[in-house]
Formats: C-alpha cells, structure tokens, sequence
C-alpha cells in the first residue's frame, strides 16, 4: 500500500482533479462544477488522496437532511488497484456520518463492475434503476444505498 493522505480538496488540485476526471469518465465534470461544490461547504465535502504532494484520487458527496449523496469518487489510473478508492470511501462515509448522515446513496453505471464491487465491499446495496440516467450514452443507472451508517461499521 501506497502513503497516501486524505484532505479537503482546496482550488489548487482542481487541474489534477480535471485530469483524472478526463481519464475516468466520458462525461466529466467541469471545473466550474468543482469550484462550485468547494463553495458549499455546508452542503456538500470533496476530498482527495495524495501521494508524495500529488492528487491520485478524490470524491464527494452531497448532505441531503440525513442522507450523504456520493457524486463523485475517482483514482488515476496509475494507482488502481492499491485501495485508494476504499480509503476515500472509508473516509467519505466517515465524514458523513460525523456530519449527521444515516444513509447514503449513489449512482454508478451498469457497466461499473469494479465500482458496484467497491460499493458492495462497503454495504451497498442495489436499490433501484434510472432509466437513461447518463446523457453521454444514455446508459441507465444502479441506484446503491447503505442504510445505518455509523462510524463503528465501517
């Protein structure tokens, strides 16, 4: 395993963030949406994992009353597979929980097969479907929830 450390994300990672956004997804975010969620601090939290000074991974979520709403979560390609992303989701959940969640939820494409196996890892469970939820494909999504969130359980 790697050293990492995790720490809120600051404007300064966004174009380290934006890179592996490119490499992840077909559809990334904008850094005006990252700069905008780091303007919501009551409201939402955005982490990320460096090593030796660098951004190798980072995810969100969204408080919603008592529910934390995970909308993003991504590792460079270069340092899958060395349990960062369990390590930002331990750490994300952890988060939460300290921030009044009792539940949390999450989108992920059918697709995923290594993210539903991350969010399985941790209690998720497949909830429901979104039709046509992602506008680049039009791939639907897994709706994946864990109930009873403690700190304890994770």
């Amino acid at each position: 395993m790697i050293p990492i450390t995790i720490e809120d994300m600051r404007k300064e990672d966004i174009d380290q963030i934006l890179e592996i956004e490119e490499l992840s997804f077909p559809s990334p975010w904008s850094r005006e949406a990252f700069l905008t969620e780091l303007g919501q601090r009551d409201s939402s939290r955005f982490l990320v994992a460096k090593s030796e000074g660098r951004v190798v991974g980072y995810a969100g979520f969204w408080l919603i009353f008592d529910e934390a709403h995970i909308t993003n979560l991504a590792v460079h390609p270069d340092y899958r597979k060395r349990k960062i992303g369990e390590r930002l989701i331990r750490f994300l959940l952890k988060l939460a929980v300290s921030k009044g969640a009792k539940e949390a939820t999450l989108e992920v494409r059918p697709s995923n097969l290594a993210a539903q196996s991350l969010y399985k890892k941790f209690g998720f469970e497949v909830r429901g479907i979104r039709r046509g939820y992602y506008s680049d494909t039009g791939e639907d999504a897994l709706i994946m929830g864990k109930k009873n969130l403690t700190k304890k359980g994770l």
